[in-house]
């Protein structure tokens, strides 16, 4: 079984929407069928095709979950340290094209929020930083073209 890293903040994200779909959006769903099914005739009822459709969804989500949260290695950043760059680490890079600071966490994949500066353990940019150092420049070849960053500095928090 392969592990999958992640943050505790991540794991205990994943935890949450586990319990939620299990303990909440499980019983509505199961209400929304049998209140559906009340109707009458299943064949044309859209209701009950749609609670099934989100049932399925739902029970689709939490094998996920659960997959997930069983495969779990939680890291612990506050134990991070070292002159290199690996997982975990927030990183401060300068766009070497538009002189743009940007600011980046590896984060495990289940966890990554780009637009929050939380980046996937296997995304091109957090490959391209591992195991680099302060001062260093790396290239990203992205979905939009190559990059060019300078790491101005990193830390584990």
């Amino acid at each position: 079984m392969e592990k999958v890293p992640m943050t505790q903040a991540g794991f205990d994200k994943l935890k949450e929407e586990l319990r939620w779909r299990q303990q909440e959006e499980r019983p509505r769903i199961i209400a929304a069928i049998s209140e559906a099914r009340a109707h009458g005739d299943l064949s044309e009822n859209a209701e009950y095709h749609a609670a099934k459709e989100a049932q399925s969804h739902n029970e689709g989500r939490v094998g996920e979950l659960e997959d997930y949260t069983a495969r779990a290695e939680i890291i612990d950043i506050s134990k991070l340290s070292g002159a290199t760059i690996k997982f975990g680490a927030t990183i401060h890079l300068i766009d070497e094209d538009t002189e743009e600071k940007r600011i980046y966490q590896i984060v495990g994949d289940q966890e990554a929020d780009p637009k929050a500066g939380r980046i996937s353990i296997s995304s091109p940019i957090a490959r391209a930083l591992i195991g680099k150092s302060e001062g260093d420049t790396i290239e990203v070849i992205a979905p939009g073209g190559a990059r060019s960053y300078e790491i101005i500095g990193f830390r584990f928090v």
